[in-house]
């Protein structure tokens, strides 16, 4: 209910059915991201004033327990898929 998927930058075509947006008055948004300059300055000065968001990250494979969790309402802040598992990296730190 009152979900947003946002999207940042272009990742490619996107569709949508009207009717999922509709019931649970749920939002599709977009924003271009300045490039890497403005990116870059915008890091920086979240980093000088402490400024960083409450997030809770799942490897990309992981999609359907994130889908699921959302539709259940099992989630507490932002969910964010951490995409580096398509290019063969884990996301996962090395085993020691």
């Amino acid at each position: 209910m009152d979900g947003t998927l946002s999207l940042l930058g272009y990742l490619g075509p996107v569709s949508a059915e009207v009717m999922d947006l509709l019931l649970g008055r749920k939002k599709l948004s977009s924003a271009g991201s300045g490039g890497r300059p403005a990116t870059a300055e915008m890091r920086q000065f979240c980093a000088d004033h402490g400024i960083g968001a409450d997030v809770e990250v799942l490897p990309s494979a992981r999609v359907d327990t994130a889908l699921d969790r959302l539709r259940r309402n099992d989630v507490r802040f932002r969910f964010v898929l951490d995409l580096s598992d398509l290019d063969g990296r884990t996301g996962e730190p090395p085993a020691a």
